[in-house]
This record gives C-alpha cells, structure tokens and sequence, in this order.
C-alpha cells in the first residue's frame, strides 16, 4: 500500500512539475524574445545617434541647399558659402543646430528600423525557410529594410518635421531664431498652423522611406550575397567567428550612398512641403504633385538635386557609421542575454 500510495505522490509531483515547465517555456521565451528585442532597439538607436552627430555639419550645409533659405534668394550658393554663411551668422555651433532635435527623432527612428529590419529578416527567414546561415534573396532584403523604415517614419514624423525647420532654414543677422528646440518648434507649428501642420510632407516621407531604407538594407544584403565571409573557426571554442566589422562599415557606407542619389529628388520635395507655412516661407503648395510641378516650372530639373553632392559626401560616413555601431553594440551586448 505505501508501495503504491508512493508511486501515486512521485507520478503526480513530477506531473506537476512537467506542467510548470511547460508553462513556464512560452513567458520564459517571450521575455527572452522581449529582452533582444529591446536590445537591438537600444544599439539602433545609439548607432543612429553617434553617425547624426558626426555628419550633422554636413545635413546643415546639404538641407540649406536644399530648401534655398540661406539669405540668398535666386542663386546657387556653394557649399564653401554656405559653410562660411553658418558661420558668420550662427558661430561654429550653427554647424549643429537641429542636431538636439535631430537625436530626439534619430533615436527612436534607428531603433525601430534596425531591429525592425532584424524582425522583418527573421520573419522571412522564416516564412521562406532559408537557412540562417545562407543570405536572403535580394528582393527579401529589400522589403525588409523598405517596411522597417516605413514603420519608423511614421512612428516619428512630427520629430522629423520639426528638426527640418530648425536646421533648414538659416538665422537672419540681428533677428532672434523662431524656431530652437524640438518640442518648441512642434509646439509653435501646431499652435500657429494647427495639429494637422505637423504631418506637413508625411506621403513624400513615407513613400520615400520604403524605396530608402529598401535600397540601404538591400544593397548591403545583395554586397553580402556577392562578397560571402570566410568561414573562420575559432581554435578554443570551435565555433564560427564572426565577420569583420568593416564589412559592414563598408557595406553600409555603399548602401547609403546608393539610396541617397536614387530617392534624393523625392527628399527635396518633402523637404519643401515641410517648410511651407513657417515664417519667412512664402512658396504654398498644394499636395505632393503641386509642389513638384511649381519647383519643376520654375527652376527646372536641376532643382530637385540642390545639395546633392553634398549629400552623397554626408551618406557615405553617416551609414557606415551606423551600420558598423549597430554590429559593435550588438556584440558587445550579446554576452548580457
């Protein structure tokens, strides 16, 4: 009887213990899953901010460029003036301004899309059934970078309009700035404009992001298809080791570039849109379309590419600096989970 009486107690603890087991796995692998998932959040965004900062002199000049308010109405003003223009109007920290509000919107933008962009893989990894030790096909990688970026822009847009008055337009000597600080320049809009004023440019900006980020994510996935790394494998642990960091650097900085030039015209129409109705700025457009046909009809194509050069020089450190903080910040912290 104690035999039995034994067997009973022994049969039900270790059911019982089977029980809380499994249901411990499924909240044990989404916290797991929440835990990386903020941590490829926390290095995208840290990646995001240290490439704006380094490159924020060179968004300065590009985005003056580019939306024309830099004090000299009807002329092409190099970057070499413009450059002084800052200078001599705002001081060496006129080369930064804008760069406060830009890390505001840069860190949450970079954190969804890179571990978006991480998710959106996995899922089609997935859903393919590719093996993570192969490359997506192109298209996938493609898709992949264009929704992360579609997600984060819309996520962030006010943020991303309000850092583009600030550093797109230049101070009038002898006046006082109208727009300094991200919540003012947000608070002053949808007071003087309304609410709906801080969407100014949202389609060119979603449209933009997919093909954007798309080209980004997808060129560096289609470099590393081409140019696969050597399987090395470490003599202590007998795993792969990973690959070199400038891989990446390198990649990324190829990415940028190539998704600079190809979406830059669609960049100076929203650009545009996001400036109309702030002081100082006379041009109204109506729509998307509208803003095209006036800056085409007046300016001609050429137009579309003021502060391209300049943008080309800024993408290629901007990117590979992303690109290269994000790898370094997820092997560092990978340790941690």
């Amino acid at each position: 009887m104690k035999s039995n009486t034994s067997t009973i107690t022994s049969t039900l603890t270790s059911t019982g213990a089977s029980t809380a087991a499994e249901s411990s796995t499924p909240t044990s692998s989404a916290s797991k899953q929440a835990a990386d998932m903020t941590r490829r959040m926390v290095c995208g965004g840290l990646a995001g901010m240290v490439a704006k900062t380094a490159t924020n002199p060179l968004e300065r000049i590009k985005m003056l460029s580019q939306t024309g308010e830099h004090g000299a109405k009807g002329t092409k003003v190099s970057i070499v003036e413009l450059y002084k223009s800052i200078l001599r109007n705002e001081g060496v920290l006129g080369l930064w301004a804008g760069n406060g509000a830009n890390l505001l919107r840069v860190f949450p933008a970079k954190a969804v899309v890179f571990s978006c962009n991480d998710k959106y893989r996995g899922m089609f990894y997935s859903i393919t059934n590719t093996p993570t030790n192969e490359q997506l096909p192109g298209y996938l990688s493609f898709l992949a970078g264009g929704l992360s970026g579609m997600t984060a822009t819309t996520v962030t847009y006010p943020l991303d309009l309000a850092r583009g008055r600030i550093s797109g337009k230049l101070k009038v000597e002898g006046k006082e700035r109208h727009y300094k600080g991200i919540l003012r320049t947000v608070a002053i809009t949808a007071k003087e404009e309304g609410f709906l004023a801080l969407y100014k440019g949202v389609k060119p900006t979603v449209l933009g992001a997919m093909p954007y980020e798309g080209i980004k994510f997808g060129t560096v996935g289609a470099m590393e298809s081409l140019f696969p790394a050597e399987k090395k494998y470490n003599s202590k642990t007998g795993e792969i080791e990973k690959p070199s960091i400038w891989r990446k650097i390198i990649f990324g900085g190829l990415g940028g570039v190539m998704a600079g030039l190809i979406t830059y015209p669609n960049d100076t129409v929203r650009r545009m849109l996001q400036l109309q109705g702030s002081r100082g700025t006379e041009e109204v457009y109506h729509g998307y379309f509208d803003c095209v046909k006036k800056i085409y009809a007046k300016h001609g194509i050429q137009r579309f590419y003021h502060g391209v050069f300049i943008n080309i020089v800024r993408m290629a450190p901007n990117t590979a600096v992303q690109f290269g903080s994000y790898e370094i910040l997820k092997r560092l912290s990978d340790s941690y989970m």
